[in-house]
């Protein structure tokens, strides 16, 4: 009991101290990946910046109110500002102002510009879930790519367990001179081949914790342990044809929203600019007051809040700016607009062309690993029954050695073969479902 307790003690220790290995679920490695990962984060400060500069276009809107506030001495021949007549003496001054001006109508540009940054800002969230799409499909194809190198490992260790006994055996009947002494090298050189395998699939399962770690962002641990999952759950046929996925891609993946976002918004940029050859109308108004330490009436010097009070002046105007000639500048605007415009119509056609190809290209490997699973299921099968026909006659003493071991390795690489095209097709079958916006993680 003692024993028990310090080795709970010690694990507890161990754990608190961030020594213990770490365990991940799929979730909590997708989830690690997003918080951790530069990328994300970085897309999401470009999602940031974008909703501002929308809340900026339309504040564009609204009209301006500026205060103003101006004291000072004049000293020496001056104009005193309460009588705009020349003195020869010091003068304190304030003057007081408030103004607010208003763009009624300017060839609609502010509002283009409204619905510019907006399509901009919803093309930045576009592409900030498909970073997170992205980075959650590479988690998921790595978490899996771990698995497959698990169950690769387990295989090569069952098969050394099996040349382990074999050799025992043989051994005993070789000290008593019932076997040729090549039987024995045989099985063994068949163990060495089955030692080389595991130290083969040691390092390759390491290279996937590797990588895994990697996208997660935290420090490579030999001792990470992941969830299981049961892959045989994935191993359905694939329905749905690659036109039907890429319709649904067209309509659900985050990437063709973007790009057509930001077909939209370059077009509401070409309106903004040709806005700027219509005239300007704004609308304006100010309050102004004033106070100079020399004011004087009948009475003697004016108190300072009586001229604040008595000085009080309001300006209203409606002006109207018409563009003439600047340079030939916001001609030139409309053109580089313009050809933002098309090099985006180039960008949107190119990418959903990519896409199509990129589909096709996924369901054939898909259909393909398919194929390959169950031809493999089949040879698996086949195997396993000349295997069991060759230990029982190598064991009865009527098969030979080489027998056995041809018989072996094809049921090992029959086996690991197998593995292998398992998680390949369930890989394929994440990639389709990734491309339909499907949930990824089950």
């Amino acid at each position: 009991m003692k024993r028990i307790a310090f080795l709970g003690s010690l694990f507890l220790l161990l754990q608190a101290s961030g020594l213990a290995q770490p365990h991940y679920t799929l979730q909590q490695c997708i989830d690690t990946a997003l918080a951790k990962n530069i990328g994300v984060q970085q897309s999401g400060l470009l999602a940031e910046a974008a909703d501002v500069n929308m809340k900026q276009a339309r504040a564009n809107l609204l009209p301006d109110l500026n205060a103003t506030l101006d004291h000072g001495i004049n000293t020496g021949r001056s104009i005193d500002p309460f009588t705009n007549g020349y003195v020869n003496q010091s003068i304190n001054y304030a003057s007081y102002g408030a103004s607010s001006g208003v763009v009624l109508f300017n060839g609609l540009n502010l509002h283009n510009q409204v619905r510019q940054y907006t399509l901009a800002y919803d093309a930045s969230r576009m592409e900030l879930q498909q970073a997170k799409d992205n980075l959650t499909l590479n988690v998921i194809l790595a978490y899996l790519q771990v698995l497959n190198n698990e169950d690769l490992l387990s295989s090569s260790l069952a098969q050394k367990t099996v040349s382990d006994k074999q050799l025992e055996r043989l051994t005993i009947l070789d000290k008593q001179g019932a076997i040729s002494p090549s039987q024995v090298t045989d099985v063994k050189g068949q163990l060495m081949n089955d030692e080389l395998s595991i130290l083969n699939m040691r390092n390759n399962l390491e290279t996937a914790k590797l990588s895994l770690a990697q996208l997660m962002n935290v420090p490579y641990d030999k001792g990470m342990t992941l969830e299981r999952m049961n892959a045989d759950e994935f191993l359905t046929a694939y329905s749905v044809s690659s036109s039907d996925i890429y319709q649904t891609a067209l309509q659900q993946f985050s990437l063709v929203k973007s790009v057509e976002l930001r077909t939209k918004s370059s077009e509401y940029a070409l309106k903004a600019a040709r806005s700027r050859l219509f005239p300007t109308v704004t609308l304006g108004g100010s309050m102004q007051t004033n106070y100079s330490s020399v004011a004087q009436n009948s009475t003697g010097k004016i108190p300072y809040n009586d001229q604040i009070r008595n000085n009080v002046f309001y300006s209203l105007n409606l002006g109207v700016r018409i563009p003439i000639f600047n340079s030939m500048r916001s001609r030139n605007n409309i053109r580089l607009a313009d050809i933002a415009v098309r090099n985006n119509e180039l960008t949107e056609e190119n990418t959903k062309l990519q896409l199509r190809q990129q589909i096709e290209q996924a369901h054939l490997n898909m259909t393909n690993a398919y194929d390959r699973y169950k031809t493999l299921l089949s040879q698996v099968e086949a195997y396993q029954t000349s295997f069991k026909a060759a230990e029982a006659r190598f064991t009865a003493g009527v098969g030979t050695s080489v027998d056995y071991v041809i018989a072996k390795n094809n049921l090992d690489r029959a086996n690991i073969n197998l593995i292998a095209a398992k998680y390949d097709f369930v890989l394929r079958k994440k990639i389709l479902d990734y491309y339909q916006n499907a949930k990824l993680v089950r």
